[in-house]
Parts: C-alpha cells; sequence; structure tokens
C-alpha cells in the first residue's frame, strides 16, 4: 500500500528452467485468521514447488503443527492440491499457537523439521505469523546448537540444514499490511459484503428503512470504507478516520436529508473497530438508538460476522494468490543466507517482493500513529490506494449546498459507448457527482453515439444516479454505432447543448470513436473541447489500459460456472468440458479465467495453435486420467480459430479420447455480460471515472480563453488507462500504434505473461520468463508526487 521504489534492471533476461529446486525440501503452512484464496496459494507453492524438482511437504494446523511434529508434517503430491482452489478458508488447517511463541516450542520445531530436512518455509498468514516466523529464521542456527548439544541431532544434520529461508504471503481479509494493495481473502470478504448489501437494500427499500451494517476491521477500516464505497452508503466509521465531535448531529441531518430527497433507504456502515475522537467505540446499536431517538427512523442492525470470511474465493482471490504461490517458490530457490525473508506481494498488477520485516514495522507504525490519535499520519501509512479510497469516498457521499459549490460555467456530456458492462453505471454515478461537486452542470446522452447525434441528451442530477452502482449493464443505454458519420449532426448538438467536456465511458467502439472526434477537430470547432475515455469493456481489449471496467465480473461468471461444471463431473469420472468464452480476439477472458478455474489448456487466438498441440493436449489428459483427478477443463475464446471451433474441438477430443474419457460442451454467452457489477468493478470503475472528471476539470481551466473553452492539442484527447502501478491519462492519437484494428485487440498484453503460469500449474512442461520478478524492494515512505497524468489507484 505505500510507495514501493524499484532499483534499476540490467537487461539480461531469466528463465526459471535455470533455477532448480532439486535436494531442496519447501514447506507450507497456513497460521493466523483463515482467509478465502489460501488454498490457492497453498495449491500453487505445491505444484511450482514440485514441478522444479523440490520435495513439498504440507505443515497441518499451522505453528501448532510445526511443533507437535509427526502426522502434522506430510509430504504433498501433485493430485494432493487437486479440487481446492474453488474451496474457501484453508483446507491444511491453521490454529492460533502460544506454544510457538515461547523458546521451547520454536526449539521442537527446529527438531521437526531437520527431521525432514526442510530448509525452506512458506508462510500465508497475517502479520502476526510472518514476524513470528521471521523471529524462527533469526534464531535458527542457536536452535540448531542446542539441539547438537541435547544430542538431538548430529553435527552433519546441522550443518546440512544450516540455513532457514522464508517467505511469506499475505493471507489477511481485512487487507491490513503496508507495502500490498491487496492481501489474499480481501476481494472475497468484500463479496461477501456486498451480496449481502444488494439483498438488504432490496428489503430497506420496501419498508422505508435505514439500516445499520457492521464488518470485519479491529484495527483496519479497509473493508468497511470500500464496501461504502461499492454500495454508495449513506455514513461510513472508520477506526483510521474518527468523525469530528458533533457527529451524531450531522449524520442525523443528512441521513434526513437524503430521506427528503425521495431516497426511500439508509445504509450505515461501520467497521468493528470503529472510534470517535476520544477513543470511544462507536457500536451499531448505539448508531441505531441514535437514529431512531433523533429522526425516528425504522433501523435495524445486521452483524455480519463470520460469513465474511466464509464462502469460495473470488476470481481476483485466485489468481493474486496463485501468482504468488508461484513467485514464493521462486523466491525460495533464489534465497541466499543474507537475502532478508520477504513477502510477496502485488502491487497494482505487478508482483513484487518486499523486506518482511519493513512491511511488518511501518503495519505497526499504522497502529503506533492510531494509539496516539494521529489519525491523518495513519491514512497516509495506509498507502495510497486507501487514502484514494477514502477522498473518493468523501467526495461522493457528502452533496454540499449549491451555495457552496463553485460555479464553473462548464456543461460536461457523459455517454456509454458499445456493449454493456458492469460497473458502467458506478462510473456514471461517480462521474456525476464529482463533476457537480466541481461545479459543473452534468449532461447524460442516452444510447452512446447514435443518442448524441439524435439529440438525447439531458441534464442529469445528483439524485438522478443515486442506487446506480450496484445495477448492472448500462441504464443511460449504449450503442456500437461509430460517430464517424455523424460527425456534422454530433458538432451541432454540442453547439445547441454548448457541451464543454466529453467523458466517455466503453470498450473498443469508444476508443475508435474518440480517434474519430479527436482527428475531425480540424474541420468542427465544435469539437475543441476536453475529451477523456475511460476503459469498459468485459473484453478487456482496450490499448493503454491493464484492466477495464467489467471484465473482473465477467471472470468472476466464468470461474463460477466452471466451478458448478467440474462439480457436475465428481459424480461421473473421465470428463472434459469444452467452455467457450467472450472476448472477440482478446483471450484475456480464456486466460485469467483458465487460471482461475484451473483449466488443463486454453486456446486464444495470441498463441497460435495447429492439430499437433491439439493432438498433444488429448494425449496430456489421457495421462491425467490415469492418475485420481479425473475430470479436464478447456477452455476456448470464441475467436481463437476459425477453423478449430468449439464443435470441432468438442468432436476431437470426443473421438481421440474414446474409451479414455467422454466430453461435454457449453457456450458460457451472454452470462459474462450481465449480473451486479463485483466490488472490484464497482470500486475500479467509481475511482477512474472521479479521476477522469478531475481531468477534465483541470484541462477545461487551461483550455478556456477569450471567453470560449478551445482545446485541440492531442493531450487534450485522453484515455485514461490502467498501466503497470499507476492510472495515466494518454493521449488516444499516440495509443494508434499500439492498435491492432483489425482484431481489435492491443498488439502488446501484459496478461500473456500470466499463460505459462496456467501450464505449468496444469502440469505442462513450458518456458517461464521470471525477469520481472526477483529483485527485492523496499517500502518507501516518501512518494513521488502525482503528475498531472499519472496518479496511484
Amino acid at each position: 500500500m505505500a510507495g514501493v521504489v524499484a532499483p534499476k534492471r540490467q537487461d539480461t533476461r531469466k528463465f526459471f528452467e535455470n533455477l532448480s529446486g532439486a535436494g531442496k525440501s519447501i514447506a507450507v503452512l497456513t497460521s493466523g485468521g483463515d482467509a478465502q484464496g489460501m488454498n490457492a496459494a497453498v495449491r500453487a507453492a505445491v505444484r511450482m514447488g514440485i514441478y522444479v524438482g523440490a520435495k513439498v511437504y504440507f505443515i497441518h494446523e499451522g505453528y501448532q503443527g510445526m511443533v507437535d511434529g509427526g502426522d502434522n508434517i506430510k509430504e504433498a503430491t501433485w493430485e494432493s492440491v487437486s479440487s481446492m482452489l474453488q474451496v474457501g478458508g484453508t483446507v491444511i488447517g491453521s490454529a492460533r499457537c502460544k506454544e510457538f511463541r515461547t523458546h521451547e516450542g520454536r526449539l521442537k520445531a527446529a527438531h521437526n523439521l531437520v527431521q525432514h530436512s526442510i530448509t525452506n518455509l512458506c508462510v500465508i498468514g497475517g502479520d502476526g505469523s510472518l514476524t513470528g516466523a521471521n523471529l524462527f529464521r533469526e534464531e535458527w542456527s542457536g536452535l540448531l546448537d542446542e539441539l547438537v548439544q541435547q544430542g538431538l541431532i548430529n553435527d552433519e544434520a546441522a550443518r546440512s540444514n544450516s540455513e532457514l529461508h522464508i517467505v511469506g504471503m499475505v493471507g489477511s481479509i481485512d487487507n491490513d499490511f503496508c507495502g500490498t494493495d491487496m492481501t489474499i481473502g480481501t476481494d472475497s470478504a468484500l463479496h461477501r459484503i456486498i451480496e449481502v448489501v444488494d439483498a438488504i437494500m432490496t428489503t430497506a427499500q420496501s419498508h422505508q428503512r435505514t439500516f445499520v451494517l457492521e464488518v470485519m476491521g479491529r484495527h483496519c477500516g479497509y473493508l468497511a470504507l470500500v464496501s461504502a464505497l461499492a454500495c454508495g452508503a449513506d455514513w461510513v466509521f472508520i477506526p483510521e478516520m474518527p468523525p469530528e465531535d458533533g457527529w451524531e448531529d450531522n449524520m442525523c441531518q443528512k441521513l434526513s436529508e437524503n430521506r427528503a430527497d425521495k431516497k426511500r433507504l439508509n445504509i450505515i456502515i461501520v467497521a468493528e473497530g470503529a472510534i470517535d475522537s476520544h477513543n470511544k467505540a462507536i457500536t451499531p446499536d448505539y448508531i441505531k438508538d441514535l437514529v431512531v431517538r433523533c429522526l425516528g427512523f425504522d433501523t435495524r442492525v445486521t452483524i455480519l460476522g463470520h460469513v465474511q470470511r466464509g464462502g469460495t474465493p473470488s476470481a481476483f482471490d485466485r489468481i493474486l494468490a496463485s501468482r504468488m504461490g508461484v513467485e514464493a517458490v521462486l523466491a525460495l530457490l533464489e534465497a541466499s543466507a543474507n537475502t532478508p525473508a520477504c513477502v510477496v506481494s502485488l502491487v497494482g498488477n505487478q508482483a513484487v517482493r518486499l523486506p518482511l520485516m519493513e512491511c511488518v514495522q511501518m503495519t505497526q507504525e499504522v497502529q503506533k500513529a492510531m494509539d496516539e490519535k494521529k489519525f491523518e499520519e495513519a491514512v497516509r501509512l495506509r498507502g495510497r490506494s486507501f487514502e484514494n479510497n477514502l477522498s473518493t469516498y468523501r467526495l461522493l457521499s457528502y452533496r454540499k449546498a449549491d451555495s457552496e459549490l463553485p460555479n464553473s460555467s462548464f456543461n460536461v456530456a457523459v455517454l456509454n459507448v458499445g456493449a454493456p458492462a458492469a460497473g458502467m453505471n458506478a462510473a456514471v454515478r461517480s462521474a456525476v457527482r464529482v463533476g457537480i461537486t466541481e461545479g459543473h452542470k452534468m449532461f447524460a446522452v442516452s444510447d452512446g453515439f447514435e443518442g448524441f447525434y439524435k439529440g438525447q441528451i439531458k441534464e442529469i442530477k445528483w439524485g438522478d444516479v443515486g442506487g446506480w452502482t450496484g445495477q448492472g449493464g448500462s441504464l443511460l443505454g449504449t450503442k456500437r454505432t461509430l460517430p464517424g458519420k455523424h460527425l456534422e449532426k454530433i458538432a451541432e448538438q454540442i453547439r445547441i447543448h454548448n457541451i464543454n467536456a466529453l467523458l466517455v465511458i466503453g470498450g473498443f467502439e469508444a476508443y475508435v470513436g474518440l480517434l474519430e472526434l479527436s482527428s475531425a477537430r480540424d474541420k468542427y470547432s465544435e469539437l475543441c473541447v476536453p475529451m477523456v475515455m475511460v476503459p469498459a469493456t468485459v473484453s478487456n481489449n482496450i490499448p493503454g489500459s491493464d484492466l477495464s471496467i467489467g471484465s473482473d465480473t465477467a471472470l468472476n461468471a466464468i470461474t463460477d460456472t466452471c466451478d458448478r461444471i467440474k462439480q457436475s463431473a465428481s459424480g461421473t469420472k473421465r470428463r472434459v468440458f469444452i467452455i467457450e468464452t467472450m472476448g472477440g480476439y482478446c483471450g484475456y477472458l480464456a486466460t485469467v479465467g483458465g487460471l482461475a478455474a484451473g483449466a488443463d489448456t486454453v486456446y486464444i487466438y495470441e498463441e497460435p495453435f495447429d492439430i499437433r498441440d491439439l493432438q498433444g493436449n488429448v494425449e496430456h489428459l489421457t495421462q491425467k486420467m490415469k492418475t485420481s483427478i479425473q475430470r479436464g477443463l478447456v477452455l476456448r475464446n470464441e475467436n481463437c480459430n476459425e477453423n478449430f471451433t468449439t464443435d470441432f474441438i468438442y468432436q476431437l477430443y470426443t473421438e481421440e479420447g474414446r474409451g479414455v474419457f467422454d466430453c461435454r460442451k457449453n457456450i458460457l454467452g451472454h452470462m459474462q455480460q450481465g449480473g451486479a457489477p463485483s466490488p472490484f468493478d464497482r470500486n475500479f470503475g467509481t475511482k477512474v471515472a472521479a479521476k477522469a472528471i478531475q481531468w477534465i476539470t483541470r484541462t477545461l481551466k487551461d483550455s478556456y480563453k477569450g471567453g470560449r473553452v478551445f482545446a485541440n492539442s492531442e493531450d487534450t484527447a485522453c484515455l485514461l488507462g490502467m498501466r503497470r502501478r499507476a492510472l495515466v491519462f494518454q493521449p488516444v492519437s499516440q495509443l494508434r500504434d499500439e492498435t491492432d484494428f483489425v482484431h481489435r485487440i492491443p498488439k502488446e498484453q501484459w496478461w500473456l505473461k500470466l499463460r505459462p503460469l496456467m501450464k505449468i500449474l496444469a502440469k505442462y512442461k513450458t518456458s517461464y520468463d521470471v525477469s520481472d520478478s526477483g529483485q527485492l524492494e523496499h517500502v518507501t515512505r516518501i512518494r513521488p508526487k502525482e503528475s498531472k497524468t499519472s496518479a496511484t489507484i
């Protein structure tokens, strides 16, 4: 979460084939509170370890199992981690262990590890578990000396096990660990919260009720804050930001204003560690009594409790944990006596390694700042992602009085273009509200560019977008029509409605549309206004952005369906499923969905394949059917090959697998576009649209000359995309060279480097370029200033 500084790299590519685990023993354990996705991390670490030739052990029941030894330490096999990807919690068990905190306990643990020659530990847990692991490593040589003195091990055993290497992965639903954007389990916990909030909203709406929801987070308000952002809650209480004195009156006034504004329900979210500025706890019951006493509203309390830890992991958590598990094994293979214990983590969409104790110290400093009532400092230490969430929530939740608003006299139009994507409505809501707060008049265009040239444009107010965050599809209406043939009419509508800036939320058509509009500026002066595009498409095929609004929801739809399909095969053994996914020519959904669902093979357009590859895949599945895992999952992107259709592959597999396995096929179709947006898409849509409007405000000020807006430089027609670790504004004209217009995909796509990972976890021999990993970075306190063109998410 804190800023991370990357060291300079030499250009020497490094392949993991050159790293061998032969002769090494790795043990995997989960410790502390459980979190969804831990199993995916265990599975990835075990399979990667076995793949590189190491011996891998499970340590059951966390540190307790390490201290007790015996049957708790068991060798893992490839098959033993099958079918655990979709299971919540941790299959190998976790326990809080007092004994490990004592010197005697750690001595026993060391003895048990030496007996199995285990000198590499992969620990999945929270900061307490990781601190314990680090202490264990620091004491290691002393513990071995004691064991030798007591005659429990000989000198040879002490010599051959002289170094203990430790790599941590953070599994915690609270997302309370500094140095990482997301910890394993956080996204799934948000899924649980949002499912409950969405369900509660329908009943609250019916009865005009106020609901107070308590979510987990004793020391960290991340879950409360992000779920409040994702469901548009009226008020949120978090430990890092206690409300100012007199908050009771402010809150009641806001709730009654919302009711007067025709809003039939109120949602208040409270983190379990919420406090006021005098360190006094704020409980859901206290809030309920307050609302009933002051306003007389029918109020109910719901405490979510352990529901948040349960259930199946989301697609995001499975991918995060799988990437981290593989990265952890690489870090162990490369560790030496003088490398510090590290945690593998994700910043933006990049895997990084950070010194474990730097992260732990930073995490403890947050608590110290909170204890000393230095709340601004605590928020800053939580990292930029947390700060951004907080500032976006403040922007959107509290409506200023008209008299307090700046008067910009600018008109800004918002439209959706292309196919619908879940999260578009959250982006529109955010844009409208931030725009109003910045003093603009906001206009909504129905049905994309088609509605634009037909004049379907009307002003949209703060209250019009209430409750939009959780709605799927596009409430404004969206069409694939491009503006090219209707430029004159669009220019006319811009003139009639005096539109000074455009925000386009959509897919590939939106990008092409923006290119057409910006290149027609010479001909139509009306088009010389700031324009910005926010990518929203399930296919995630927009150049200039690693992620698009809507793709996370689609991935979850694919993953859920694959889980069900796999389960249906558990009764009938030896069955292979061939599943077709969307994405046009872009293989993102198929590849990343395949990684999250545990697919054996994924066919995509970007990686050409021929009949020999198909033959090899069938043989691979035939071998797999001889083991205890008797089912297969094959994903095929809809346009991966015009001749090797889904039917062709289905028939080929059926024929070639006769007598060994039978086949079924499934086309997922439009269910990938539908459904309520996932928490990630709601949050991502909300934050990028807010950033886009702030850019529009700045650009309008810069281009307002002689009483009118005139913007015709290429940097006034931009795409706002996520690139590696930051949100970046890029002129669309510069992205032209990065685009394959025929197949509607970027020429280079970051997720292709996840493909070898998927193949390794499915037991295929493959080459894997790990040049990106292996550099230990440092957690920093001094952050680079945000530039005008880039900002951190």
